[in-house]
């Protein structure tokens, strides 16, 4: 179906960064699996938007928490265009709260989608990328900021980077690269949620370049990595944040 065309699957893909990912990564000549967990309309939306300007895309509801689903979506991937090169890791939730007021279903939830999920995508792409493939995971720079109520989204970003390092070792005889994009703020849903204006500008100074970041601006850094120019970039966290930290 695809001829020479790389395949990428994009977990969280319908909205947000994950959407830019895909489109960004359909731009390059990747054919483009949009994974979505729940309202397929979103999904749809980007693959129309691929299609639109010529490129291959194909959606999948996956659950990333769970292994069967995930091993469900990479057949659908390979079904679709034959094999896969490159996985990214994107899907998360971020639901904030101090340690004392963290309930066990939020503690629960935040690992199953955050940590298991990267967990299962990487241990499905181990099995299944073609060799010289791309692992992508995404962490966060609030690791390094030890902010209140990051207590459990920033322990799910820290272990994604220890697995990063771990996994890109075990891969590297098959010239698969495993590295980490931690982005700082960016204006999504997911980072605008509850915030005000005054909040979001607060933060935006906190960068040297005086705003926060653009989904596409994560993107550029996805595009790179899915690149041939990275494949000497391995184990790697790269913390695009506009120097926020």
């Amino acid at each position: 179906m695809t001829g020479n065309r790389r395949v990428a699957i994009v977990t969280g893909s319908s909205k947000g960064i994950g959407a830019a990912i895909a489109m960004r990564l359909a731009s390059d000549g990747f054919a483009v699996v949009v994974n979505y967990s729940s309202s397929a309309g979103p999904a749809n939306d980007v693959v129309a938007a691929i299609e639109a300007h010529g490129g291959a895309a194909i959606a999948i509801r996956a659950n990333v928490s769970e292994s069967a689903s995930v091993s469900l979506s990479f057949d659908g991937a390979r079904e679709a265009f034959g094999g896969i090169d490159t996985v990214v890791n994107n899907a998360g939730i971020m639901q904030l709260s101090r340690i004392a007021d963290t309930s066990d279903e939020l503690w629960q939830k935040t690992l199953a989608i955050n940590l298991t999920g990267t967990f299962n995508g990487m241990r499905e792409a181990a099995r299944r990328l073609r060799d010289g493939g791309r692992i992508i995971n995404f962490s966060s720079s609030v690791v390094g900021l030890y902010q209140p109520s990051y207590a459990a989204y920033a322990a799910t970003k820290s272990a994604i980077e220890a697995m990063t390092h771990i996994v890109a070792k075990e891969l590297g005889s098959r010239e698969i690269t495993v590295n980490t994009v931690a982005p700082g703020p960016v204006g999504t849903d997911l980072f605008l949620y509850e915030k005000s204006d005054e909040q979001v500008a607060n933060i935006a100074k906190m960068s040297p370049l005086g705003r926060i970041g653009e989904p596409n601006d994560i993107a550029s850094v996805v595009s790179f990595l899915a690149g041939p120019d990275s494949s000497w970039i391995n184990g790697q966290v790269i913390r695009a944040n506009g120097g926020v930290v």
